[in-house]
């Protein structure tokens, strides 16, 4: 009788402890705030229309590897494709109205993928062979990548425990810092930068019961626990979709480039 209330107080203890972590101070956020999806999507449109722009690269500078407990780990700790987020971030941004992006990542592909059709139509039609169309440049580069990724930057928690019983709540903050710049290609001058920081939260929750029973003969042990990590990779996403709007405000404070919008309000 005495064991199954124990395990009755178990459960009800367990669903307060778990709930914390969806009601508590450190519910994980939104990955992509809905202030900074509208942001994202409402940008003003260039007065001057798309922009072509380039991206080579867009690198992990941190060299930080992912945490482990136990063992060495030679898993980074973030995307070492975010060059890819970027190049969405520029096309979709203020509803694809802002740049366009002309393949960089892949060139050697591109440029041996030419020279096979160039060598085709040369094969067959000869001298009369159409050349193909020249490829778009960019005026402008997009530099940057992710430039730190600095853990457990805050972290903390709070237990209770009555009679050997009670839920416990620890959480920890990471935080991953994009940078971003627009390079001139005619001058090499840099025209904007920015830094910009995503937070990722992680938390757990946990259950613990301790009881000693018929004169301490007797133990009752019983451990649970729940945690949430919000993933890096989103993390990096949400950070490189934040600078790029932060780049195009930097851009037009700095007269790199005008908004219409606002030119129509002048």
């Amino acid at each position: 009788m005495r064991t199954i209330f124990l395990l009755l107080i178990t459960l009800m203890l367990f669903g307060c402890a778990t709930g914390q972590a969806i009601r508590g101070e450190y519910d994980p956020p939104m990955v992509v705030e809905k202030s900074k999806v509208k942001e994202y999507d409402t940008v003003p449109k260039p007065k001057q229309g798309k922009i072509v722009v380039a991206v080579y690269k867009f690198e992990d500078k941190t060299g930080q590897r992912r945490p482990t407990s136990a063992v060495s780990s030679f898993s980074t700790a973030v995307t070492q494709g975010a060059e890819m987020f970027l190049i969405k971030s520029l096309k979709d941004v203020g509803n694809c109205e802002w740049f366009d992006v002309v393949e960089r990542v892949g060139l050697a592909s591109l440029t041996q993928e030419r020279q096979i059709i160039r060598q085709m139509r040369e094969a067959y039609d000869g001298a009369d062979a159409k050349p193909l169309m020249p490829m778009k440049f960019a005026g402008m580069l997009i530099e940057g990548g992710i430039t730190g990724y600095d853990t457990s930057t805050r972290s903390g928690g709070n237990a209770a425990r009555m009679l050997g019983i009670g839920p416990s709540t620890k959480f920890s903050e990471d935080v991953i810092t994009v940078s971003l710049r627009a390079v001139s290609v005619n001058t090499g001058v840099v025209l904007a930068a920015v830094n910009v920081q995503k937070t990722v939260y992680s938390t757990a929750d946990s259950l613990a019961v301790l009881k000693f029973y018929d004169k301490g003969t007797q133990v009752f042990e019983f451990e649970s626990g729940l945690t949430l990590n919000e993933p890096a990779t989103l993390a990096v996403k949400a950070a490189v979709d934040a600078a790029v709007v932060e780049l195009i405000k930097e851009g037009e404070r700095k007269d790199v480039w005008d908004f219409a919008e606002t030119q129509e309000k002048k």
